[in-house]
């Protein structure tokens, strides 16, 4: 059994408490999310607390967490007014102009262009998707829940329906991915990422005799 070190995460600093999650909570998806506010200005923004939720209805969420001056992000904003977005996959290809998003733009800024991106129309929603992107999907929003008092260290889970997908032919085959051309990034502590290079089986286990 490890020698185990006790932390008591009620009492630590919140800056404490993040570095724990995100260097624990790891590998990280990256939910690359394009988005339109009421006034027409388009957001492009990476989210690494993201993951699916489940398939009836298929769904999925990402979680902004306020900006350090406690400022709600601009992508909440304009999802809350369009009650739409897309999710699109960021990969080892994309890694440089995800990361260029990332920078803290003013709301009037299109990260689009900012990275070189393409702005592609989507199908069934006013958010564009990332063109460059081999998998995309279009997203209405389903539910907004506040977690925490507000301000700095605080945030939100966007819980949201998909209802089209796209996906580039190299990375589609009968209704399924393949992950060797697909090559997703995920994020670790700190400013770190990882490549998807080292995969292995485990069959779902059957119960025993015993069971």
């Amino acid at each position: 059994m490890n020698k185990m070190i006790e932390v008591d995460v009620s009492k630590i600093q919140m800056l404490d408490a993040y570095k724990l999650l995100i260097g624990t909570v790891v590998p990280r998806p990256i939910a690359w999310v394009g988005s339109i506010g009421k006034s027409g200005s388009v957001n492009l923004a990476p989210f690494s607390f993201f993951t699916a939720v489940c398939s009836n209805p298929p769904s999925l969420l990402f979680c902004p967490a306020n900006h350090p001056d406690g400022k709600e992000k601009d992508t909440l904003r304009n999802i809350r007014e369009t009650r739409c977005f897309t999710v699109n996959l960021a990969n080892e290809a994309l890694a440089r102009e995800m990361n260029q998003t990332a920078a803290n733009y003013p709301p009037e800024v299109n990260e689009f262009k900012e990275a070189g991106l393409t702005a592609a129309p989507s199908r069934k929603i006013k958010a564009p998707r990332v063109g460059e992107s081999p998998a995309s999907f279009e997203c209405e929003l389903l539910d907004v829940v506040a977690v925490g008092p507000g301000g700095s260290g605080s945030g939100h889970i966007v819980l949201g329906k998909v209802v089209y997908a796209h996906y580039s032919e190299q990375v589609y085959e009968d209704g399924k991915i393949k992950i060797e051309e697909l090559k997703p990034i995920a994020r670790l502590g700190g400013t770190s990422y990882c490549r998807v290079n080292d995969i292995f089986e485990l069959a779902r286990p059957k119960l025993g005799p015993t069971s």
